[in-house]
């Protein structure tokens, strides 16, 4: 049979079999011989004959074996091997460790836990507010069980600077499925694309344009022992702007401006130069330099109307903008849009968590109510030019656990 229809029956017995761990049942038939001048044919030996394996029915290994004890005993092996890295029995769903495999701290590795990996939700592209992050249940059928997933996030001024920060850290479960966590943060489950997997889900809500942010993701067992970290740093859009209200306070700024100034219309210029968020007041300025500039630039305008130190006060609110962003704001045309997603969110039901918690419990015990919910999400698309030539922010993902 073709290759991939061997690995296909294979990942089915493995996912459809009680037994956990399965084998192959194989039947062989001659198929031919090595030709004469084949180097493997010596003297008058007949030379080894080639066989076709074909796969006529996919069984668990140890059900090949007829004497019952060997058979379990060899199922005894293969399950522990399987599960327990043979440092181990399995019980029920759990694994019972050898004394030899216990780690420094005294607790029981023959199942260790996993490392998640956290990545980006494909359903929705960061935006200057908003990202969406999820990860794979690293919970084994049998085992250590998960109970707790740690994600922690915060902004990163300097990537080059000390990790002395930790930023803000939340419990998948105390803090976010319990609904005690800040409504910024919501968390969700469902079912992944293989039976018994689960996707875990988090969408940050509020954080801060054109900012990095590191998140990381930690497991935590029953025990309290915790995984290998993963992490993703990721970037978010530079800030909306409303061009169509730029350009509005571009002209009022003008008309305050033009002609004789009193010392209210000099107020009121400066008041709304100062109210406006940065961004927008780096599109005003651009958008009075180009229908105004010919009458003198924003700059020399601000400081011939307003005196040179409420304009320097004034101009230096743009100085945080990035350089990136920057450029985004100088477009030609800047077009505001709002996409509708849908997410989940889940939060334990009345039942909640199991009262007992033993090293058995698991996040699998947690009685969770989940409900699909839609989020608008605020994009700018910039233009250049009259052709619609849309600029898209490169987003830079590091998912690794040493770095």
């Amino acid at each position: 049979v073709p290759f991939i229809s061997y690995l296909l029956a294979l990942q089915k017995s493995q996912l459809l079999s009680d037994d956990m761990v399965s084998g192959m049942q194989i039947r062989c038939e001659e198929k031919g011989s090595c030709p004469a001048g084949c180097h493997l044919r010596s003297g008058e030996q007949p030379s080894p004959i080639p066989v076709l394996l074909e796969v006529s029915r996919v069984v668990p290994l140890y059900s090949l074996v007829q004497d019952n004890v060997t058979k379990e005993a060899f199922k005894s092996a293969t399950m522990s091997s399987y599960w327990c890295a043979g440092k181990g029995d399995v019980i029920d769903n759990w694994c019972r460790c050898d004394l030899s495999a216990f780690s420094k701290d005294g607790l029981p590795n023959c199942s260790p836990l996993r490392q998640p990996i956290l990545r980006l939700a494909p359903y929705l592209e960061p935006s200057s507010t908003m990202v969406a992050l999820e990860w794979m249940d690293v919970e084994p059928l049998i085992g250590c069980k998960v109970s707790d997933y740690i994600i922690q996030h915060k902004r990163v001024e300097d990537p080059s600077e000390a990790e002395i920060y930790t930023g803000e850290v939340l419990s998948l479960m105390d803090d976010l499925f319990s609904g005690l966590g800040s409504s910024c943060v919501v968390a969700g489950k469902r079912s992944g694309d293989h039976p018994h997997s689960l996707l875990y889900s988090v969408v940050f809500k509020c954080l801060e344009p054109d900012s990095l942010y590191k998140f990381t993701l930690n497991a935590v067992d029953s025990r309290g022992s915790h995984s290998e970290s993963s992490f993703v740093s990721v970037r978010t859009s530079c800030p909306m702007v409303d061009d169509s209200r730029a350009e509005e306070i571009a002209d009022k700024v003008y008309n305050l401006y033009n002609g004789y100034t009193s010392g209210k219309e000099q107020q009121m210029a400066y008041n709304t130069l100062m109210e406006i968020p940065p961004p927008l007041l780096y599109r005003v300025q651009h958008h009075y330099n180009s229908h105004y500039e010919k009458f003198g630039d924003f700059v020399w305008r601000s400081e011939d109307e307003l005196g040179p130190r409420k304009a320097n006060l004034i101009l230096r609110r743009v100085e945080k903008i990035s350089h990136y962003c920057r450029s985004l704001l100088r477009s030609t045309h800047i077009q505001s849009r709002t996409d509708t997603m849908a997410y989940v969110y889940c939060l334990l039901s009345e039942e909640g968590r199991p009262p007992s918690k033993t090293r058995h419990s698991s996040l699998h015990e947690s009685r969770t109510t989940c409900m699909e919910k839609l989020i608008s999400v605020q994009r700018n698309t910039y233009r250049k030019t009259e052709m619609c030539k849309s600029h898209f922010k490169i987003t830079y993902l590091f998912s690794s656990s040493h770095q």
